[in-house]
C-alpha cells in the first residue's frame, strides 16, 4: 500500500500500488497532518500539525489505533533500524524519540 497526506483536506489517503484509492481517513485529531511513515512491523504513523500529535492509524487506513499527544508543531516522523521513532518539529530543534514495539502502541522513549 502507498499512504499519501492530504493536508488541506486533514486526510491520509491509502492507494493500491496501480494509484486506486482504497480509503480515506480523517479525525477530528488529526489537523493538517505533515508527515507519514511506515515502520518495518506495519504500524502507520502519522503527524499532524496544526492537533499537536502522532497518530497511529490501520494498515488499512480505515481506523486509529493510538495518539501520542502535546508534540509541537511535528513535522517529520521517521523510523530508525533501532526501533525508535524519532519525530521533528517546527517548533524547536529538539527531537522526539519514542519505542516502536510490535503490539501497536508508541511509548515515550
Amino acid at each position: 500500500m502507498i499512504y499519501v497526506i492530504n493536508k488541506c483536506c486533514h486526510q491520509l489517503l491509502t492507494l493500491a500500488r496501480d494509484g486506486t484509492v482504497l480509503s480515506y481517513f480523517t479525525h477530528p485529531q488529526l489537523q493538517h497532518p505533515n508527515g507519514v511513515c511506515v515502520t518495518p512491523a506495519g504500524q502507520v504513523l502519522v503527524c499532524a500539525y496544526v492537533s499537536n500529535n502522532v497518530m497511529q492509524v490501520d494498515r488499512e487506513g480505515k481506523r486509529k489505533i493510538a495518539i501520542v499527544t502535546q508534540i509541537s508543531s511535528p513535522t517529520a516522523v521517521f523510523y530508525s533500524r533501532d526501533d525508535l521513532v524519532m519525530l521533528a518539529h517546527q517548533s524547536s530543534s529538539l527531537l522526539y524519540v519514542y519505542n516502536s514495539e510490535v503490539n501497536q502502541s508508541l511509548n515515550k522513549h
